[in-house]
């Protein structure tokens, strides 16, 4: 009966790896760039408002806190000149966080484009821009860039930059944890100190490439400002270059770690000295780890929102547990692979480890869900909450690998290493056996002739005068590739004879190519605005006052809508005009969220005036062109405050009715 064997590394590592990457690129495929977790929820005036007069600033309401800078707001006439004094004014009143920029006197009549961009409380740029009209609606000369804010190559790098930081710290933390707490002898096994090792150079390498990237990833998006001094001072001063900055700092003081744990610790053969060694090395790495991990949690989502002082600390243990147990688990894979002497002990030891490590994950991972989320609405309708139930799932398969682990560490615990006792005057089983494994290497190399019970090295009688005469190099190479037979099937059979060390191999080598997916939609999802915001932004956009109407000069406002089929998600656009009791011409202008005219099979408008008892009046407008809807001579018979329904159809069953309130006069 045969018995199993391990996966070679160099072949079943990389098929697993390549359907990992390739996983991966099924789930970010035609993803769109990730939205921040701020957003616009109102401005001053509406974006395609037509006013009578010059206003003498514009401002924009966001849903959380934001970073200004002097040209966060440009105002741009027609022509495409600056429209705007460039001096940023903050209206923030409790919790409405709003900033506005001061107008030049004297504008003339036209159509005026306000193009916004700035940087959200967890560090991640947005952009936007709309337009309005004073006096009366004209052509533009404004090209607006049709790269999203942190979209392009830099902001490819940067997200690659960010996937590796995270990969580097769950390696650096996680190899540490497991030399100091399942395998104190691994601190003088060289597979394992490079491991470690690497895995400091990719956090502070990536850590280095995301500070210079800062300042085009959050501005321009050319690669070139990469050099530019007076950005990377200016990124210095932002919460974000703190912690890049706080980072590296903390990234000396683990160099520090790993130089003692690899050095003087590997060394010791004191137990009592190795002992309080390892203590301070234990409480001394904890410190900084969660430092590092605090720089995460202090520039990031956990750092706005509800409850930042409760996120905080959670998203810290959270950071840790991912780290003891992913990295501990990719340690303890070169170790089965690279060391295979690791002990069972360790085995089961880091099998402690990553099960309260788990149950860490849990806890943190469902406060942070509600806390991100908040409504099933959300978890289901929304980006974030969809990554989130992708990361659930991988999660799940995680632990069923990882239950499957614990089962051949059970089998390992169980199983005795004993070996019988050679029967006297025979031959030890020891050299039996690697006699046997000499025999096989050698058949396995097709060199199992009357040279291969020639035991002298190839240069035994080299310099000995006697001796026969030197040996070539031709036969040299022969004995070479002899010995490395030998090696690769004593290292065979070691495998084939120890079937619980091999499933153990397969079942972490599997566990490790989901973890490497798992990394990539975690990355993903800290640079997606959470539900709860997105949400929250929606309600606000299809709930603000009406705009009360003035004479000479349409209604304008804006209506988002998802009808929850595919092109279901958009913005209708409507102007009533001249806005007051009579006729009035009715205009629709439906756009995709990037701003494109979107057809729609149907659109229908009811107008009612409840107090007096009005309606609901239909309105039929055609089709004009792609995306444009008018109807004429839409009679409103008394003044008052309308609800304008729209009824917008996507496809044969997909419909949605958003609805707004505006006075007319």
């Amino acid at each position: 009966m045969t018995t199993p064997t391990a996966p070679r590394l160099g072949t079943a590592l990389a098929r697993l790896l390549v359907l990992a990457a390739a996983l991966l690129g099924v789930l970010l495929a035609g993803a769109a760039p990730a939205s921040a977790h701020a957003a616009l929820t109102g401005s001053d005036p509406q974006d395609g408002a037509v006013v009578a007069t010059a206003p003498k600033e514009v401002g924009l309401t966001f849903s959380e806190q934001v970073a200004m800078s002097p040209d966060s707001i440009r105002v741009l006439d027609p022509s495409g000149r600056r429209a705007d004094t460039g001096e940023i004014i903050d209206l923030c009143s409790g919790a409405v966080v709003k900033y506005g920029v001061a107008l030049r006197a004297g504008l003339p009549d036209g159509t005026y484009t306000v193009a916004w961009q700035t940087v959200s409380a967890d560090s991640h740029p947005i952009a936007g821009a709309f337009t309005f009209s004073i006096g009366a609606p004209s052509a533009t000369s404004v090209a607006l860039p049709e790269q999203a804010a942190g979209g392009g190559v830099v902001g490819a790098l940067y997200g690659i930059a960010r996937y590796l930081s995270y990969a580097g710290f769950a390696v650096l933390v996680g190899g540490g944890a497991f030399v100091l707490l399942c395998w104190p002898r691994g601190a003088g096994v060289r597979p394992v100190q490079q491991t470690v090792v690497r895995g400091w150079l990719t956090l502070t390498g990536a850590t280095l490439v995301m500070l210079l990237l800062r300042g085009p990833y959050t501005g321009s998006g050319k690669l070139a400002d990469v050099f530019d001094l007076g950005g990377l001072q200016a990124v210095l001063q932002t919460k974000t270059g703190a912690a890049l900055t706080s980072r590296l700092l903390l990234l000396g003081a683990a160099a520090l770690f790993v130089a003692v744990l690899f050095g003087a610790y590997a060394r010791r053969t004191d137990p009592k000295e190795r002992k309080d060694l390892a203590f301070g090395l234990g409480l001394g790495g904890t410190v900084v780890a969660a430092g590092i991990a605090g720089t995460w949690a202090l520039a990031e989502h956990a750092s706005t929102g509800i409850q930042p002082g409760i996120a905080m600390p959670v998203d810290i243990l959270h950071l840790l547990a991912v780290a003891a147990w992913l990295g501990g688990l990719t340690t303890l894979l070169v170790a089965l692979y690279r060391a295979p002497s690791v002990e069972r002990a360790a085995v089961e030891r880091f099998s402690r480890v990553a099960f309260v490590s788990v149950a860490v994950l849990v806890a943190t991972g469902i406060y942070q869900s509600w806390r991100q989320v908040g409504s099933w609405s959300a978890l289901t309708g929304t980006r974030y909450g969809q990554l989130l139930l992708v990361k659930i799932g991988l999660m799940a398969v995680l632990v069923g690998i990882a239950w499957i682990s614990r089962r051949w560490t059970r089998r390992l615990a169980e199983r005795a290493p004993t070996l019988p006792e050679p029967e006297s005057g025979s031959e030890p089983k020891a050299e039996g056996a690697e006699k046997d494994l000499e025999d096989e290497g050698l058949e396995n190399e097709g060199l199992a002739d009357e040279d291969a019970g020639d035991d002298c090295p190839a240069d035994a009688h080299a310099d000995g005068e006697d001796g026969p005469e030197e040996i070539d190099p031709e036969r040299a190479a022969q004995l070479a590739r002899q010995r490395a037979a030998v090696a690769t099937a004593r290292r065979k059979k070691a495998r084939d004879a120890d079937p619980e060390r091999t499933g153990l191999r397969r079942s972490v080598l599997t566990e490790a190519a989901v973890a490497v997916v798992l990394l990539a939609v975690t990355t993903v999802l800290t640079s997606t605005e959470p539900g709860r915001t997105e949400e929250e932004a929606a309600r606000t956009g299809g709930t603000t006052a009406g705009s009360t109407a003035v004479p000479d000069r349409p209604v304008d406002f804006r209506l988002p809508f998802d009808t929850g089929g595919v092109d279901g998600k958009g913005v209708v656009r409507l102007s009533l005009d001249p806005g007051r009791t009579g006729a009035n011409a009715l205009h629709l202008f439906v756009e995709r969220p990037n701003g494109k005219p979107l057809d729609v099979p149907e659109i229908k408008v009811n107008l009612t005036l409840e107090e007096k008892g009005v309606g609901p009046l239909p309105v039929a407008p055609d089709r004009i062109q792609t995306g444009h809807w008018s109807a004429s001579g839409v009679q409103l018979p008394l003044p008052g405050e309308w609800r304008i329904q729209v009824t917008v159809r996507t496809s044969e069953i997909d419909q949605t009715t958003i609805e707004k309130n505006v006075k007319i006069g």
